[in-house]
């Protein structure tokens, strides 16, 4: 790296050969690139850098406020207000502070009801591993068209078969997951976060062997965590500005309590209304700022019918 200019730093990621520096997922345990992300690999350290960043937003706020040269009156417990209600207003408003996920969730036998996290907002389907009402590797899931499907494309493909015979197979399928049980019908309470499934889940297996679980794939959406949105180039500026608003209109609303101060020459006369206007106004052009997709949201798309 001595051959960088004087400007760059050897710490900007960047490799020998001059190209970003990236990590890999590759597991030398495993053999394959599966592996956790760097961003989600280590809890303290998230929660580390949440603080920082909270942090960063604290006295950005207290600076514009003009602490250092005059006295802010707000305490750190107003800056962390103005701060979880900036979070609050943001996945209120605004689609970037959702993301679609999966996630697996095991089935207890006889059980219909299950508690999800708090931060799932909602449950769009849930998939089964099988098309039939039983799933595992018991012999009611073997499938004559499967087992004819896997020696006429898998064992000799490029001889025999087409793209109609895999369109009929999987129209099969489908059609088989919807008479046997393969679509599960269930109820999602986005209050409470209870998952109910309308079906219980029978026993596999005898009384002398452990309780079969059914593992089932979840399509839901979730809030992002904080630190996602904290490192969001887009969302960042438009949370400290929403918490900078709030923390002013609540000073604002401290000092038009008493608008004159008394003293020599009349008094002094503060500015809290004119605070509180300046916050409004901020705060209006923050949830207009919303509803133009300024902070990196998904625009609406055009529907027809």
């Amino acid at each position: 790296m001595s051959d960088l200019p004087a400007n760059v730093s050897p710490v900007t990621g960047l490799t020998e050969s001059k190209s970003v520096e990236s990590k890999s997922l590759y597991d030398s345990s495993t053999g394959t690139g599966v592996g956790q992300i760097a961003f989600d690999a280590n809890l303290q350290a998230q929660l580390d850098t949440v603080s920082s960043l909270r942090n960063n937003i604290i006295d950005y706020v207290r600076l514009r406020l003009g602490d250092g040269m005059i006295d802010v009156e707000a305490d750190k417990e107003h800056f962390e207000m103005g701060i979880d209600q900036a979070f609050n207003r943001y996945r209120q408003r605004s689609s970037n502070a959702v993301e679609e996920s999966y996630c697996f969730l095991d089935l207890y036998p006889e059980t219909q009801e299950y508690i999800l996290p708090n931060h799932i907002i909602d449950v769009r389907q849930v998939f089964r591993r099988g098309i039939g009402s039983v799933t595992g590797t018991t012999a009611s899931q073997f499938e004559p068209f499967a087992s004819g499907y896997l020696n006429t494309y898998m064992l000799v493909a490029g001889r025999v078969g087409g793209l109609a015979s895999y369109e009929l197979f999987t129209q099969y399928q489908e059609l088989a997951m919807k008479m046997f049980g393969g679509h599960m019908n269930f109820t999602w309470n986005k209050v409470t976060k209870k998952l109910t499934l309308v079906r219980k889940q029978p026993y596999a297996g005898t009384s002398d062997e452990a309780i079969v679980k059914e593992s089932v794939l979840l399509w839901t959406y979730n809030y992002k965590p904080d630190m996602m949105l904290l490192n969001d180039p887009q969302a960042f500026p438009w949370i400290q500005d929403y918490a900078y608003a709030l923390t002013m209109m609540s000073i604002g609303q401290a000092r038009e309590k008493f608008a004159t101060i008394a003293g020599p020459q009349g008094g002094t006369t503060l500015n809290g209304t004119a605070m509180k206007a300046e916050a409004q106004a901020i705060l209006e052009r923050l949830d207009q700022e919303l509803s133009q997709y300024m902070d990196g949201g998904t625009p609406m798309w055009w529907t027809m019918g």
